[in-house]
């Protein structure tokens, strides 16, 4: 078996940004690979302007196919540590992108406000009650999240029913109580 400079990545699911990315690199450092080969004689065929990506992959191996008809074995090795090492360095690049995407994949965590209020005493032994109520539903809870599950059923009340809730609730001196 003789060493050949392989540029192509074959794609075994459907194509991904990562996966078209890697491809690329790939592709972009196998031009650079084909640039130190010796530059193959110029021929009809080779005189067509076509796009870089998708000239570089023939350009590598028409370059290491002469490497190996004219006897030069050092160009070929040259050309496969290239190659091996273009491969390496898309493998590196793929994994950066893939953290990336599972970074950005992540959905942010809201902000938290910490708070504090005043509660009479007897308002604040319902919220004792409801802790036990939800434990015996095998459902235990924090103060907070009684709180924050009271907000979410005011605000589905409308404005009369809304304004009766607070009609309800008397009004108190803020600040901290005086011992």
């Amino acid at each position: 078996m003789t060493p050949t400079a392989k540029t192509s990545v074959a794609p075994t699911a459907a194509p991904t940004p990562v996966a078209a990315a890697a491809k690329k690199v790939v592709q972009q450092t196998a031009t650079t690979a084909a640039a130190a080969a010796p530059a193959p004689t110029p021929t009809a065929a080779s005189k067509k302007v076509v796009s870089a990506p998708a000239a570089a992959e023939p350009a590598a191996k028409a370059s290491s196919a002469k490497a190996k008809k004219a006897g030069k074995p050092a160009e070929a090795k040259t050309a496969s540590k290239a190659a091996s090492k273009a491969r390496k360095v898309a493998a590196k690049d793929v994994q950066k992108e893939a953290k990336e995407a599972a970074k950005e994949a992540k959905p942010k965590k809201p902000k938290l406000v910490r708070d504090s209020f005043t509660i009479p005493k007897d308002e604040y032994a319902v919220i004792d009650m409801l802790k036990l109520r939800a434990a015996k539903l095998d459902h235990p809870v924090k103060k907070s999240e009684l709180l924050r599950a009271g907000l979410k059923l005011l605000a589905t009340l409308d404005d009369q029913q809304l304004q009766a809730a607070l009609k309800a609730v008397p009004a108190i001196k803020t600040g901290r109580p005086k011992a």
